[in-house]
């Protein structure tokens, strides 16, 4: 659609290939711009908590980390667009999924059905609001092992509720305010 598009307004409006490239980055950058805009703060929704705080964005991101340790469970992976995008000059809110697990869970959750390992590990996700503070939000253990039930029954049942009990402690620890 866009090479058509390119040969109708060269051929027809004579416009140089240069000229609309730049139109195109233009509408590029409008749309980037417009779905920015149009995310906005996360909310509750089924199967997620949601941790809204009053705390800055890379505040929030070591409290967690703090927090997770302090469960015993352990950061297995970090990933954000935060800094990508603002090495292509895109300026985005802040936006960070930490990964958390440990062994433990996962030599229990293999036991109990291979497929739910693609679940590992749970995300955390820490997101910049507007005003400059910070959210913390996942989804449930529950949530996202209710798949695989069938396969890992009641044992996986209750791992995912222990799950559960440890994402609350690490979002109640860290979004608590500092004393």
């Amino acid at each position: 659609m866009v090479r058509h598009l390119q040969i109708h307004l060269i051929q027809h409006h004579r416009i140089s290939l240069p000229s609309f490239a730049a139109v195109l980055i233009l509408i590029g950058f409008a749309l980037l711009q417009a779905a920015a805009a149009a995310a906005g703060p996360l909310s509750s929704r089924p199967g997620w908590a949601v941790h809204p705080t009053t705390k800055p964005y890379a505040q929030l991101i070591r409290d967690v980390i703090t927090a997770t340790k302090a469960q015993g469970l352990v950061v297995v992976t970090q990933a954000g667009p935060t800094k990508a995008a603002a090495a292509r000059g895109i300026t985005i809110p802040g936006n960070r999924v930490i990964g958390v697990f440990n062994n433990d869970y996962a030599v229990r959750v293999l036991r109990r059905s291979t497929a739910a390992m693609i679940e590992a590990p749970i995300r955390l996700y820490v997101t910049e609001d507007e005003n400059g503070d910070a959210t913390l939000s996942y989804k449930t253990a529950q949530n996202v092992f209710a798949p695989y039930l069938a396969d890992g029954g009641q044992e996986l049942a209750d791992i995912a509720i222990e799950l559960d009990q440890h994402l609350d402690a690490i979002a109640q620890n860290a979004v608590r305010s500092a004393p």
